[in-house]
């Protein structure tokens, strides 16, 4: 969100002054009710005190959006409760959601849990490729069949060979397509049902994986989702510097979902538990 210290340092906070900033929070996308928000405690406080320096703004700004995380999150179920625990992941394609899985993967065997892969986005060949290298180089195991094949059926034998094997964590990679939405979130209700079958409880925990670029279309790609499957957390990509994930702050207002995890770079090790005090502070810089 660069430009917050441009608007307000040296300033006298008035009117013009919160309205080049309200522009601005719009622009970053934070959502409109979101910054709507934001800017009726600014102009509570510039209300009661006659004005606000430049430190209250920030600080106001700190508090809002760090408390929004928190009153979403604040009832968290302890993750890896059961096992094995399944993580199904979802997105559309592009936004990084097999890389995440290769990043989570290596995080969790890192740890110490045993981990396996299934690879239920069968309608791309190259996306089973893509994750038999993470498996590899995360040094976990792989479940998958031949490009086309039913991917609740991969999901089944993916979790048969989860329990058999007695593993920790079993993540699942599912397709992202667009082209067909309405049919690609069938197929992710019916790799769930199918998972259900085995685990009552199962997915323990589904991750929307999103692109930190995406803007205001990632809270209707939200929301998609959503409708269609019970998506328990986010994760954030391509926080490379550039990308501000602005948009994020909607999705928790409106949808009240809670970011897990938060991706900045290709590489094995890009990939951090979210922290929203440390979140906020990198977006106000």
């Amino acid at each position: 969100m660069e430009g917050i210290s441009s608007i307000v340092k040296g300033r006298r906070i008035d009117a013009a002054v919160l309205a080049e900033l309200e522009e601005l929070l719009i622009l970053s996308d934070l959502g409109v009710e979101t910054t709507e928000q934001i800017m009726a405690d600014l102009g509570d406080r510039a209300r009661q005190a006659g004005a606000v320096t430049e430190q209250e703004v920030v600080a106001i700004l700190k508090n809002d959006l760090v408390s929004l995380f928190q009153e979403i999150d604040s009832n968290k179920t302890a993750p890896f409760h059961t096992k094995p625990y399944v993580i199904s992941v979802v997105g559309v394609n592009g936004t990084g959601k097999t890389t995440t899985i290769g990043k989570l993967a290596h995080r969790l065997y890192a740890d110490g849990k045993k981990v396996l892969l299934g690879a239920a986005d069968t309608f791309r060949a190259a996306a089973i490729d893509q994750l038999d290298v993470w498996a590899a180089r995360s040094h976990v195991d792989v479940i998958h069949s031949q490009p086309g094949a039913d991917p609740a059926s991969v999901s089944y034998d993916a979790l048969k060979a989860a329990i058999s094997r007695q593993v920790d964590v079993l993540l699942i990679d599912t397709a992202g397509r667009l082209h067909t939405k309405k049919n690609l979130m069938a197929e992710l209700s019916k790799i769930h049902s199918v998972l259900k079958k085995q685990l009552p409880d199962a997915p323990h925990e589904v991750l929307l994986v999103m692109d930190a670029t995406t803007g205001q279309n990632g809270l209707s790609q939200a929301k998609q989702f959503v409708q269609a499957v019970d998506v328990t957390g986010l994760v954030l990509t391509k926080l490379d510097g550039t990308a501000k994930g602005g948009i994020v702050f909607a999705i928790a207002r409106e949808l009240k979902i809670p970011v897990r995890y938060i991706g900045t770079g290709e590489a094995i090790d890009d990939l951090a538990e979210f922290d929203p005090e440390t979140f906020v502070e990198a977006l106000l810089q």
